[in-house]
């Protein structure tokens, strides 16, 4: 018998005035305070995220518990916190989210319906966020770009793998397949297909919602989605099941309409070619500002979206066919991108 129906882990690395908001954000939770911890797992900060942890504890009514390891990434981070977790349900949430007063509330309901051993919810925005980082949502959760793939349709393009920024396992598959691996990126998806490759029960919650905050620039932006790129050919040499048909469409588009580029002024079929991928993409650009703005009601978010979906488009596919080349043409090893370790 477990003490709590969930642990809530937290892994973190100099996000310390972001950790205050998600603290906030749990002692909120309509759900019974007794029936949770959460369980923060400290990756080497150097900002004085321990010292606000411990200043934080007077003012929750939740068992709050806080360890510290040297940076090793999110995946050694959060299985360290299951280590120590003592719930039957080990809950992640990325801490540059915030959870909805009705997350955990969302999530037993669900438990006690289904009784799955794993399960993810979707991410989305407060009114009050960035139009760069509503722009980012719409990038992400649109059917018209990857919402699709991540889980934030009911009409999903590719198999739903739960994803760590919103993500719920019950503690019989970390006793049974162990924890995340050391990948620098990714580490999630490769523990999401390993449960599901088990036959495990696995469920969507549409109702259990966090707030993303999401990267605050394009420039990081960019950086983040290039090493998604990278990371789903990284993850294919663990697991081909991994890699989907699907997955080769943003580098075959980046690439291609470069390529078009450069031979266009030498090439008339390529010149007509270049032109019609230019007006396709000029009309899905313009569907994508009327459908952000039907969404946001906001003209700066509506006005970024396809920026932020241009963006998302040629660093994924840069990412995708850079480790393609490196991993699967040329057989070497594991190939980084951008080395930067990402919370």
């Amino acid at each position: 018998m477990t003490d709590y129906l969930f642990s809530v882990i937290i892994p973190t690395f100099n996000r310390r005035d972001e950790v205050h908001d998600l603290l906030i954000s749990l002692q909120k939770q309509t759900f019974d305070h007794q029936r949770f911890e959460v369980v923060i797992v400290d990756d080497g900060s150097t900002d004085g995220t321990n010292h606000l942890v411990e200043s934080m504890r007077s003012s929750v009514d939740f068992r709050l518990r806080f360890f510290q390891q040297d940076h090793a990434g999110p995946g050694p981070a959060r299985n360290l916190g299951m280590t120590q977790a003592a719930g039957e349900y080990f809950l992640f949430i990325d801490s540059d989210c915030l959870a909805d007063e009705r997350w955990l509330e969302g999530l037993a309901n669900a438990i006690e319906q289904e009784q799955p051993l794993a399960f993810g919810g979707p991410d989305g925005v407060l009114p009050e966020f960035s139009p760069l980082q509503k722009a980012i949502d719409y990038a992400m959760t649109s059917f018209l770009t990857t919402g699709g793939m991540r889980g934030h349709t009911r009409k999903r393009l590719a198999k739903f793998y739960p994803r760590s920024y919103n993500m719920g396992i019950h503690r019989s598959i970390f006793a049974k397949l162990g924890g995340m691996n050391n990948l620098r990126h990714g580490q999630d998806l490769e523990f999401s297909r390993r449960i599901v490759a088990t036959g495990a029960k696995v469920i969507y919650i549409p109702d259990a919602i966090v707030y993303h905050k999401r990267r605050t620039s394009l420039r990081k932006f960019f950086r983040q989605i290039f090493n998604w790129g990278v990371a789903r050919i990284n993850l294919t040499k663990i697991d081909q099941a991994i890699l989907e048909p699907l997955h080769f469409m943003p580098a075959v588009g980046a690439d291609t309409f470069i390529i078009l580029t450069i031979l266009a002024p030498f090439c008339r079929i390529c010149r007509y070619l270049w032109l019609l991928s230019l007006g396709a993409g000029l009309l899905i650009l313009g569907v994508i500002v009327i459908d952000a703005y039907r969404r946001y009601r906001q003209v700066k978010p509506a006005l970024l979206a396809p920026l932020v979906a241009l963006t998302q488009v040629f660093a994924y596919g840069f990412g995708f066919t850079a480790a393609y080349i490196w991993r699967i043409i040329l057989g070497k090893e594991e190939f980084t991108g951008f080395v930067k370790k990402y919370y």
